[in-house]
């Protein structure tokens, strides 16, 4: 987990503390299987305006890698020009005012369209979560994961 400024305390939507594990700078020339982005504000807003996450972004999907954004974090992804043309969901709302060429917006806990993955909000994180492991590791290993997780109607 990278931080936008460093590897200090950041404090999440609900004031929850996370502390990053190294500077985005410092992992910035590296290739990932996956880009994932969390959501909540005013974050997905520091991250919609940091150019270095933007070209991230589009250049793990250029590398026919995944990326992902839960909550409010899918506008990021819709600034970077990664939505246009695709469907995606998000937290209701997030995605307002900004202009998403042939965006087909869904209400659903997940969407996956061409290595993009959204969904939006907390209540859909294991939804997510489980569907990140299934894009990068495949469906045997996400019933492996799920399996003990004990989900109702599972």
């Amino acid at each position: 987990m990278a931080g936008l400024d460093g590897p200090g305390e950041v404090r999440a939507s609900r004031g929850t503390r996370l502390l990053p594990d190294c500077a985005l700078n410092d992992v910035l020339r590296q290739d990932f299987r996956l880009v994932a982005l969390p959501g909540g504000l005013p974050g997905a807003d520091h991250l919609t305006g940091d150019e270095r996450i933007l070209e991230l972004l589009r250049r793990t999907h250029a590398a026919g890698r995944w990326v992902a954004a839960i909550c409010a974090a899918p506008k990021v992804l819709a600034r970077a020009g990664l939505l246009d043309g695709r469907r995606a969901t998000s937290y209701p709302g997030a995605l307002e005012g900004i202009e998403v060429p042939g965006l087909a917006y869904l209400e659903a806990p997940v969407v996956v369209d061409e290595r993009v993955v959204t969904s939006p909000g907390p209540g859909t994180a294991m939804d997510f979560a489980l569907t990140l492991v299934e894009c990068l590791e495949g469906p045997a290993r996400r019933a492996e994961v799920e399996g003990p997780l004990m989900r109702p109607g599972r």
